[in-house]
């Protein structure tokens, strides 16, 4: 599985939902929807700043968070940004396959 970075900012009605609910249900939540499509929640952190949470995530493939993410738009309550994350191990393979590459204008 691929580990995933997703930043969550809370629109206004996502904010009076999270003061109804409390952190802990949405992180139920969270564990719930990934559980759906294969995946695991490995973390949820709400953060000051100009992000709202932070929640890692093990899951399947990209097409997976893509339906993740497509049911967090549509719910009107967040928005969110995915980041692909590698292993050490991951960037090995990746620095042993990197190609020659000339800049422009060189």
């Amino acid at each position: 599985m691929t580990k995933y970075l997703i930043k969550v900012n809370y629109t206004a009605d996502g904010a009076r939902g999270l003061i109804k609910d409390g952190g802990s249900k949405r992180r139920s939540a969270a564990q719930a929807v990934g559980e759906l499509l294969g995946g695991r929640l490995e973390s949820m952190y709400f953060a000051l700043g100009d992000t709202d949470a932070y929640v890692i995530a093990d899951m399947p493939d990209n097409t997976s968070v893509a339906a993740l993410t497509l049911a967090l738009a549509a719910s009107g309550g967040v928005t969110a940004t995915t980041t692909v994350l590698l292993t050490a191990e991951e960037m090995d393979q990746a620095s042993k396959k990197s190609p020659a590459y000339k800049p422009p204008g060189q």
